[in-house]
């Protein structure tokens, strides 16, 4: 089915033929219908599947029909809960309205940065806004816009939203919005607070269910590879250099984590930055730019990364720290293999961490083989041994494990004298 039995407007046709879409998503196919009529809508759809065109035409299809006004009432907020995510939205968004007379404004929002030039470009309204609820509410307090007058509402992401802590921020955005209203909530998962929203808020919605692609789908190779915790940076530089990769996306658990591998690959010779919450937005906006136009080889990121970030043809995911969940896997290596490329997903294991990647292999229906690499091959652990190798037998857990102290002792008794 193409985008022109939609009934959209020429002027939206134009533009989704100026960004070569070859034809609509599964989620674009099951919300579209329902959101082109005015229906609340509750879709789960995994990152990557085409769910801001699936709320972004709708929403431009019915402001184009209403009379523009001066100052510009702010008629559609879309709620996304990264600066990154934000933009990437913001951008798609202004791209789909590009062909529309008279134009929309499209604002978009965000924390980390001064709110006084936002406030600037508030002045004399807006139609859209696309933004993060701290620094929304920040503009609310300042009087640089009201939500009055919103007529759709856009939860992007609104399982992410709860993880991220907004649930304070969201009721009091949902407490000044009109109650006649249609709102779209996207979210790849579903947990009690997003339920219990999306029970209170939505009027008879129309739910929409797209299945995420099998993990072992061809365009993404996924590889375990077993080495110790100690050596993975060396084998993270070896496995750059070996295979020529052009960029690669190195997900670590930590932000101090992202300094510390980052700084290693550039005495490797290998050009890396570190990006993480704390990092200034202008600095997080150029990292990314370098990386999408290839003048960066590699990027450490922290969680804040995984979703939201559309890297074109980006050829390699490393997961050198397993994700805290097993749900975030799939954000992660969902950055490469996008738009029909192939791509390769990278975990690093070691007898630590080899019980959580057999979860993350459960929940997902995968049997990753594990591999070594020559060189690298991990230290045989005592089979008596707990998680991580440790002999404790309190199975590694932080604060009970032997102190140096502890070792030297042990080391000592078992010394011939």
């Amino acid at each position: 089915m193409p985008f022109s039995s939609f009934g959209l407007s020429p002027a939206l046709l134009r533009s989704v033929a100026d960004k070569a879409y070859p034809a609509p998503t599964p989620v674009q196919l099951a919300a579209l219908p329902a959101a082109l009529q005015g229906r609340d809508l509750l879709a789960s759809a995994q990152t990557g599947s085409g769910k801001t065109v699936a709320f972004a035409l709708p929403l431009l299809q019915r402001l184009e029909h209403i009379a523009p006004s001066q100052p510009r009432l702010l008629r559609a907020l879309v709620l996304v809960p990264t600066r990154e995510l934000a933009a990437q939205v913001g951008e798609e968004i202004r791209g789909l309205g590009a062909h529309l007379s008279p134009p929309l404004k499209v604002s978009i929002v965000f924390g980390g940065v001064s709110i006084n030039p936002q406030m600037m470009r508030l002045r004399g309204g807006t139609d859209i806004m696309v933004a993060t609820p701290g620094r929304l509410i920040d503009l609310i307090a300042h009087n640089a816009l009201t939500l009055a007058d919103v007529a759709m509402l856009v939860l992007d992401e609104a399982d992410r939203l709860f993880d991220l802590g907004f649930a304070e921020e969201l009721s009091r955005i949902l407490e000044l919005l009109p109650a006649q209203r249609q709102n779209l909530f996207f979210s790849a998962t579903f947990p009690p607070a997003v339920q219990t929203l999306a029970r209170t808020l939505l009027r008879d919605p129309v739910r929409v269910t797209v299945e995420s692609e099998p993990q072992g789908a061809p365009h993404i190779a996924q590889r375990a590879i077993e080495v110790d915790a100690a050596r993975r940076t060396q084998l993270l530089l070896h496995l750059i250099k070996q295979n020529h990769w052009s960029r690669v996306l190195v997900f670590v658990a930590t932000k101090h984590a992202t300094e510390m591998v980052a700084d290693k690959l550039r005495k490797g010779r290998i050009n890396a930055e570190p990006f993480h919450g704390n990092l200034s937005q202008g600095k997080r906006t150029q990292v990314l730019a370098d990386f999408k136009a290839s003048r960066l080889k590699v990027v450490i990121a922290t969680d804040v990364a995984a979703r939201g970030l559309d890297i074109a043809q980006l050829p390699v995911v490393v997961n050198y720290d397993l994700p805290r969940s097993a749900l975030d896997y799939t954000h992660r290596i969902g950055r490469t293999g996008r738009a029909g490329e192939r791509g390769v997903a990278v975990s690093f294991v070691n007898a630590g961490t080899e019980a959580h990647l057999r979860l993350i292999e459960k929940n997902h229906g995968l049997s990753l083989p594990r591999e070594q690499v020559e060189g690298f091959e991990p230290t045989p652990v005592d089979p008596a041994a707990g998680p991580g190798g440790d002999t404790s037998g309190n199975g590694g857990v932080k604060g009970r494990r032997p102190s140096k102290k502890d070792k030297l002792r042990a080391a000592a008794a078992q010394t011939p004298r």
